[in-house]
């Protein structure tokens, strides 16, 4: 019994003197609310952390301290702060903090691009993707593939159309961004409309991979519960991972052997990546390739669907949107004729559309998890070397001095703006900004672009069962990315030219 006295008070001094310790340490970081001893602030955050932290925010300012559990994590909410930070301190902020699942479930490579910290490595690694992800003339080189994935969805929903049936949208723009990005990749689909085998298994893969790397994982603020994965993320991410790694595994087989018997080259990305491994045989190898496909597999799939699904949504709302849009696409595009994506580039209210949705609706709510990689003096406090930075991007989109009206979805608000999202307007950064900002900005306008054009101007939309617009639910749910909590169901009409 004594004993057991013992040991239960041994444990209460210790957790009391990390607690006092705790304190003292916070003493010149930014301000933030007091938390309970050994979680820390960690029962403050709610299943949507975009929001509970941009209601801290309004109490404790833009630049806040939290603990979460053994954790010190600084969270940044204004556009003012995320500024100084990615002009004046950019290569201070440019580490990562590594979630363990994405840790458990790439335990067989090297840590995926956005996650590894900015060293030669990682340089490595984004010149690879610079090749093709950010240089115009190559990815227009493969439009006309992506072309023909975006004809296919326009046929696939005139036949479900014609026998009277509902459209979940955000399963339709999954499958489109789907291929797009394998067309982009391999030059084949890998999904078929009319078929939801492949589609099922991509669809589980991305889901869980963005559900459990955004999820609050015990294992990430108490280190010594890594081993024992007490809610399973660490075996649900190896899983995923694994189906993506096996199908990428399939597909360079295939390439290598293509290259071996002098096969014509098909010119997509993966031939860009195997032509960068001949030229960097050290540092860049098959491996990395795999790494780096199902990187851009992740990355530009559910992003870009569930921000066509988030589009759709606000243009059932508001009706008066819809029909502006529609005509503006009448007016300066030959709908009949095949796309041009150089065309649909340059129309000004679809691109405002898209901005005003990943503004209202950001898919990305928390930029991934920046960690200091020195101590930095911001704004009159110290963050130690080491402390995870929180980009909450959601709160600075929604910011009323930064947005008029900011919860209204209003296009028009980027008609007669120079804002875009290329990291230089920091109240808007959907891609992020600096050495970490998304390589992928390019590819991603096209492909949605090319989506929302053809969904508007081939098809006039209604909901079913006599739902009214109002009544469609905004609520959305949280990972990595942030989705609708209730799927986009429509019924489309084929309008005729």
């Amino acid at each position: 019994m004594e004993y057991l006295v013992l040991i239960t008070s041994s444990l209460f001094f210790l957790i009391l003197v990390q607690y006092l310790f705790g304190l003292y340490a916070r003493a010149k970081l930014p301000p933030g609310p007091i938390g309970l001893p050994f979680f820390g602030n960690l029962l403050q955050i709610g299943p949507k952390p975009h929001r509970s932290l941009a209601k801290l925010a309004e109490q404790y300012g833009p630049l806040i301290t939290l603990q979460l559990g053994s954790v010190t994590n600084v969270v940044v909410s204004s556009s003012e702060v995320a500024r100084e930070i990615f002009q004046k301190h950019d290569a201070d902020f440019s580490g990562r903090s590594v979630p363990d699942a994405v840790a458990g479930g790439l335990q067989n490579h090297d840590v995926a691009t956005p996650w590894i910290s900015a060293g030669d490595q990682w340089r490595t690694l984004r010149k690879a993707l610079s090749i093709y992800l950010t240089n115009p003339k190559k990815i227009d080189k493969l439009q006309e593939l992506r072309l023909k994935v975006v004809s296919k969805m326009v046929e696939h929903v005139k036949e479900i159309s014609k026998r009277g049936q509902d459209v979940d949208i955000g399963k339709l723009a999954f499958t489109t961004a789907l291929n797009q990005m394998s067309n982009t990749c391999f030059s084949v689909d890998v999904a078929d409309f009319s078929s939801n085998q492949d589609v099922n298994g991509f669809h589980h893969a991305v889901n869980t991979i963005m559900e459990v790397d955004g999820k609050m994982n015990f294992a990430d603020y108490f280190p010594w519960v890594k081993k024992f994965d007490p809610q399973g993320i660490r075996k649900d991410a190896k899983a995923a991972y694994g189906w993506l790694d096996q199908l990428c595994e399939k597909f360079i087989v295939q390439r290598l052997r293509h290259r071996e018997d002098n096969l014509p080259p098909h010119g997509d990305l993966l031939d860009s990546f195997l032509d960068f491994r001949q030229e960097n045989p050290v540092d860049f190898d098959v491996k990395q390739i795999k790494v780096l496909l199902m990187d851009l597999f992740i990355a530009g799939t559910d992003t870009n669907s569930s921000t066509i699904e988030w589009a759709m949504t606000e243009l059932m709302i508001h009706s008066d949107i819809m029909q502006k849009l529609r005509k503006e696409i009448n007016e300066r595009i030959n709908v009949k004729a095949p796309l041009v994506e150089a065309d649909i580039l340059e129309l000004p209210y679809l691109q405002s559309v898209l901005k005003e949705t990943m503004r209202l609706h950001l898919v990305v709510p928390l930029l991934l998890p920046h960690k200091t990689e020195t101590n930095v003096k911001l704004n009159g406090y110290t963050i130690p070397k080491d402390t995870r930075v929180i980009f909450n991007v959601w709160a600075i989109a929604r910011d009323s001095d930064s947005w008029e009206s900011p919860e209204k979805f209003a296009p028009e608000r980027f008609l007669s703006s120079e804002i875009d999202y290329r990291g230089r307007y920091f109240s808007f950064l959907p891609f992020g900004s600096g050495r970490r900002m998304c390589p992928g900005i390019r590819l991603a306008e096209r492909v949605m672009s090319l989506m929302l054009v053809s969904l508007v101007a081939h098809f006039d939309w209604k909901l079913p069962n006599n739902m009214l617009p109002e009544e469609l639910d905004l609520d959305d749910t949280f990972g990595v990315t942030s989705q609708k909590a209730i799927p986009l169901v429509l019924e489309p009409a084929i309008i005729d030219y």
